[in-house]
């Protein structure tokens, strides 16, 4: 008995979605329906990969431009220092 072989996994799809996919693999000229599918996959992943990252980017800004601020704010008091 094989220990190495590789499994298979089957998807049925309802028939309007099928037909979505039938019309992407035109469209995108792929020549099977798992291209379609694991074209969308990918595509997914990054798509939410780049949420995750635009929440921590906007997480990050905010902490850094109150520091600004304070910073900004002691350098003005020391500018108007002495100009009398």
């Amino acid at each position: 008995m094989k220990s190495n072989t590789k499994k298979k996994s089957s998807i049925t799809l309802p028939p309007t979605e099928l037909g979505l996919v039938k019309g992407l693999m035109k469209t995108l000229d792929e020549k099977s329906k798992v291209a379609v599918i694991r074209r969308g996959l990918y595509l997914l992943k990054e798509q939410t990969d780049r949420a995750y990252l635009k929440k921590a980017y906007a997480v990050a800004s905010k902490a850094v431009r109150e520091s600004l601020k304070e910073e900004l704010s002691e350098l003005d008091e020391l500018s108007d220092e002495g100009l009398e």
